[in-house]
């Protein structure tokens, strides 16, 4: 089966919670694993979380997501200054300090994170996630 949904959204912290429940229904409903669950959405935090933090001057941004069996792509969109994401994920950030985190904590959760600048002059990031989980290995009882 697969969902796919656009939502273009304020620019305000009052939005990132309504992806965020509109998301998690949607991988509920697929019977995703709670624990990837927990990745993509904790995912989909950061990156709208930077949106409103970073392109704040910006009437509103997009969340587009298309999920299948096997992967859940997301790509968010603004129209805010963007940055080099590049410098934001170097090994030299604090984990203490106070910007550079959530890109970091991103790069983790998901088996694909990029950042582009579109024609058009938007900033996209998009990530992606197995929704499979790989078989874990069974000791064999020597009995």
């Amino acid at each position: 089966m697969n969902i796919d949904f656009s939502v273009r959204l304020p620019t305000d912290a009052h939005s990132v919670p309504l992806v965020r429940g509109l998301l998690r229904q949607a991988l509920d409903h697929l019977a995703v694993p709670q624990s990837v669950v927990d990745e993509i959405t904790l995912a989909l935090t950061e990156a709208c979380a930077n949106v409103v933090d970073h392109a704040a001057d910006h009437e509103a941004y997009q969340v587009d997501v298309s999920i299948d069996d096997e992967l859940c792509r997301i790509s968010v969109l603004d129209d805010g200054p963007g940055f080099d994401a590049d410098s934001a994920t170097e090994p030299d950030v604090s984990p203490l300090g106070d910007r550079g985190r959530g890109l970091v904590l991103m790069q983790a959760l998901v088996d694909r994170l990029q950042f582009v600048q579109d024609d058009d002059g938007r900033h996209r990031v998009t990530f992606e996630k197995r929704l499979v989980t790989q078989p874990h290995l069974r000791l064999l009882d020597p009995r």
